[in-house]
């Protein structure tokens, strides 16, 4: 039941009408917490900087009036996430004058139909964002609007289909977090490969200080989350549901965990439950929420693909990660990667993809062994002999395109860098004691300190 004290006109909880505080200057008993993090005497939500408010009022915020930040939060009650309809009406009208509109108290939006506000008169029905916005700060949370100062302005680039705002639970800075985070997602069903490159990626991702987002689903969402934590990094988990409400089920423990490690939110008020429309509309909020998304195990129609290519239209770094050409989980992603979507194979090419100056993946190349070291003349020498048997001097200048003294020359320094022996007026390959271990034609038997030979 909303709190008797905070009323307005036309029924709308409006607090205006409490008189404005100074910086710093206490509340002394209405339930408002001062501005500037003073603690509030009266209603028990936290002040600006953690200090405790001792009542049940609405906590203030930086530049956001109190009487928007309720409109905001009674309109994700009201209002389904995503709606570009309600997107327009709220940037022409104002959360306040919306609120009203929609709840019967004013003149309904220009072009509202009488099905969408008879919707929304069932929903206004005990109505009370004032209880909402106290329960989600006793669950440690808060409510974030545009404006305030941890908006991501990221999600502005959704335009109409904007959040009306999160609802977060965490103690870290969302904005700041946004700034440099990375989404990675994929498969519920995934195999174990795909798990294990989730996991692989979270953590390395979280090793090179990148925030991992995902959707704390089954498979490739909680893979990617387990190995964020796992590496003591930070991780954000984005619901399709109200955040005091875990999906699915068996990832509670997971998402409380992330809860305290990380942050977790949603656009849907507390208590809302996901559905399939819920779901496909909060990828939308990943792809925009971070620098880059990543795709691990999709097939055609993925939900994952959803979040990838809307964030191709947002102009953020489309990544995916190549499976078994035999499995379906792969389908999707391949697909993806014929298009604009990059290949990627560990976290350190996503960071060198999405990071900034200096954020360079290591140069990949095979093992390096002492033929490669070898000059172009003496590596020619010693592949013109043969293996089978000895060689004369004259055919290994043939073969190898040198003079007879040039031939000799080389000799003699593979004969000291043990590639091969010399018996009268033959020459051979030295013969390595066991082939299995590699070994290549023209490899020394005896490695040793050879490598390190050749490069003086």
């Amino acid at each position: 039941m909303s709190d008797p004290s905070v009323g307005g006109r036309d029924g709308v909880p409006a607090l205006a009408s409490e008189p404005r505080r100074g910086p710093g200057v206490p509340d002394e008993g209405q339930g408002l917490p001062g501005r500037w993090g003073v603690p509030d005497e009266g209603q028990g939500l936290p002040g600006r900087w953690g200090v405790p408010d001792e009542g049940q009022g609405l906590p203030g915020r930086w530049g956001v009036p109190d009487e928007e930040r309720l409109a905001r939060a009674a309109l994700t009650r009201l209002v389904e996430p995503g709606d570009q309809t309600v997107g327009r009406w709220l940037r022409r009208m104002g959360p306040v004058a919306l609120w009203r509109a929609l709840t019967g108290k004013g003149e309904p939006p220009p072009g509202a139909t009488g099905d969408r506000l008879a919707g929304c008169a069932l929903r206004a029905a005990g109505l009370d964002p004032a209880a909402d916005l106290a329960l989600i700060a006793r669950r440690g949370g808060r409510f974030v609007c545009p404006g305030d100062l941890d908006w991501p302005g990221q999600l502005d680039d959704l335009g109409d289909a904007r959040p009306v705002g999160l609802w977060v639970r965490g103690a870290a800075s969302l904005r700041m977090w946004a700034l440099r985070s990375v989404a990675v997602v994929g498969a519920r069903a995934c195999s174990d490969y795909g798990a294990h490159v989730a996991a692989t990626l979270g953590a390395g991702l979280a090793e090179r200080g990148w925030v991992v987002a995902s959707g704390a689903a089954h498979g490739v969402d909680g893979a990617a989350h387990r190995g964020a934590l796992a590496a003591s990094g930070a991780t954000v988990a984005v619901l399709a549901s109200g955040v005091d409400v875990p999906y699915p089920r068996a990832h509670t423990e997971l998402i409380e965990r992330i809860a305290e490690q990380g942050l977790v939110l949603a656009e849907l008020p507390p208590g809302a439950h996901p559905t399939r429309a819920r779901f496909v509309l909060r990828n939308r909020v990943i792809a925009a929420l971070t620098r880059g998304t990543v795709v691990v195990e999709a097939q055609y129609r993925s939900g994952s693909l959803v979040t990838a290519r809307r964030a191709q239209q947002l102009g953020r770094s489309t990544m995916g990660v190549p499976g078994p050409v035999t499995s379906g989980l792969s389908a999707g992603v391949h697909e993806l990667l014929r298009g604009e979507a990059v290949l990627v194979t560990d976290a350190a090419e996503v960071a060198e993809l999405i990071g900034g100056i200096g954020d360079l993946a290591p140069e990949r190349r095979g093992p390096l062994i002492e033929r490669d070291l070898l000059d172009p003349v003496t590596a020619r020498v010693l592949e013109a002999l043969s293996a089978r048997g000895g060689n004369d001097l004259r055919d290994v200048a043939r073969e190898s395109g040198t003079g007879c003294d040039e031939a000799l020359g080389r000799l003699h320094e593979l004969l000291a860098l043990g590639f091969v022996e010399r018996h009268g007026d033959r020459w051979e390959l030295v013969r390595p004691a066991d082939r299995s271990d590699g070994a290549r034609r023209g490899d020394p038997p005896n490695r040793g300190n050879r490598v390190k030979g050749l490069r003086r």
